[in-house]
């Protein structure tokens, strides 16, 4: 009996891990295209121009950054309807979410991080925990993942 040699196997195995990777950078290539583009026109872009630099300068999961979501009322309910990197997006939260939203979610709080003085990811992953009620599992990954890249630091 021929000894199994498993090179071509595992050759095989590689090229499939390496397309199906492919694909799933390429729907993260869509969303690099297409992020927040809803911002730039009606209804959205005017409450932005007035609401993006009050929020700035508040805290983020402050009350008066809540109260500011608040007035923000219709135009960021079509934000988030347009915009399924939001967990407002779906009915039942992030649980409707897939893994390329979780990484523009991820990456859009990184972002929003940065317009604030007082910016802080891991504040804001704890303060998001709890706002979308984001299970242990998930809250760690995310947690590896703010640290994996040094986002925990400014």
């Amino acid at each position: 009996m021929e000894k199994y040699d498993s090179t071509k196997d595992t050759l095989e195995h590689i090229r499939k891990v390496k397309s199906f990777i492919t694909e799933f950078v390429g729907q993260i290539f869509d969303v690099v295209k297409n992020h927040d583009d809803s911002k730039l026109y009606g209804p959205e872009r005017d409450i932005f121009d007035e609401y993006t630099p009050k929020l700035k300068d508040s805290t983020y999961g402050s009350d008066e950054y809540k109260q500011f979501l608040k007035e923000m009322g219709g135009a960021l309910n079509h934000h988030y309807r347009n915009n399924r990197h939001h967990p407002e997006h779906f009915l039942n939260g992030m649980n409707g979410m897939n893994l390329v939203d979780i990484i523009e979610m991820l990456c859009d709080w990184k972002a929003a991080t940065l317009r604030h003085e007082d910016g802080d990811m891991l504040k804001s992953l704890e303060i998001n925990i709890k706002r979308f009620k984001i299970d242990f599992q998930l809250a760690k990954i995310l947690h590896n993942t703010i640290l994996d890249l040094g986002w925990n630091k400014k």
